[in-house]
């Protein structure tokens, strides 16, 4: 007998005493899999660029190149308009009111109420006073976190006799993480509107 066959034995002993346990391992990976993180498509966002937005009676502000203002309506001294971004779902729903004396308060309390109506569904609410003496605007602007209907809503006012209102709303159901990139993007617009926002005389 030669060396030969010990040696061709005890390779099949060891091939078959090691291929179950091989197969075992194998089974066992194929069957473990690391869950996948949601993910959510990727928004491109433009550069913004700003146009003064002055066809108001009352007002004048600059607004992005990529919004634009629909459904302009008026109920007696009030008008109705909304700020749309079509490319992004979303649309700010504007009013805008002479404000008879002794009203301020009312009407700016009850933008306060109607903000905290979505105190159920927001994680937090935070409110960010907002003033530029030079051209007499001052309000308040109402950030909440969560999948709230609304996530920025805003108020504007001369502190005497004009009262103007945004609320933000998006087409779909609110997702907080799936809008964080469109929500800061159309934020800064918002903000962009406060800064440049005057009253006409």
């Amino acid at each position: 007998m030669s060396n030969k066959e010990p040696q061709k034995s005890h390779r099949r002993f060891v091939i078959r005493l090691l291929l179950p346990v091989a197969c075992s391992l194998f089974a066992v990976a194929c069957s473990e899999s690391t869950p996948k993180p949601s993910g959510y498509f990727r928004i491109d966002l433009p550069p913004a660029d700003y146009h003064p937005e002055n066809h108001f009676a009352g007002f004048t502000f600059a607004l992005s190149d990529h919004a634009a203002v629909r459904k302009i309506s008026r109920k007696d001294a009030e008008t109705f308009f909304n700020i749309r971004y079509d490319r992004l779902q979303a649309e700010i729903y504007c009013s805008y009111l002479p404000v008879k004396k002794g009203k301020l308060a009312q009407l700016s309390e009850e933008s306060r109420k109607f903000v905290y109506l979505h105190a159920a569904k927001a994680e937090a609410i935070q409110e960010q006073f907002v003033g530029n003496p030079q051209r007499n605007v001052y309000g308040t602007v109402y950030y909440l976190k969560g999948n709230v209907a609304s996530p920025t809503q805003f108020v504007l006012t001369d502190s005497v006799s004009t009262f103007f209102r945004g609320a933000l709303y998006f087409d779909h159901r609110p997702n907080a993480d799936s809008t964080a990139p469109v929500l800061e993007y159309i934020n800064k617009d918002i903000q962009v509107i406060i800064e440049s926002f005057q009253w006409k005389k």
